[in-house]
């Protein structure tokens, strides 16, 4: 089993991926793309990202997420030590 996840965006969506599933959910409409996984924290995620042209750091949870999709974040987050972005 592969231990690193995939962040990405496409046009006004955020995708985190993890072996064959996918979670997508809505982000900023003047997110241009993701630059660097700072860290990764079982569910917790501090990225670089470029919005209207400029980088700043972001923060994204997934725990909510997870929990709105009735998918039991510690079960579904336990095996990913990495997060790249693609």
């Amino acid at each position: 089993m592969n231990d690193e996840a995939v962040l990405s965006n496409d046009d006004r969506f955020t995708s985190f991926s993890y072996n064959d599933q996918v979670i997508r959910f809505k982000t900023s409409p003047r997110l241009e793309r993701y630059t660097k996984i700072v860290k990764w924290d079982n569910g917790y995620i501090v990225v670089m990202a470029i919005y209207n042209g400029e980088e700043t750091e972001d923060y994204i949870d997934l725990i909510p997420i997870l929990e709105n999709l009735c998918i039991n974040p510690e079960e579904f987050l336990k095996p990913i030590k990495k997060v790249r972005i693609q």
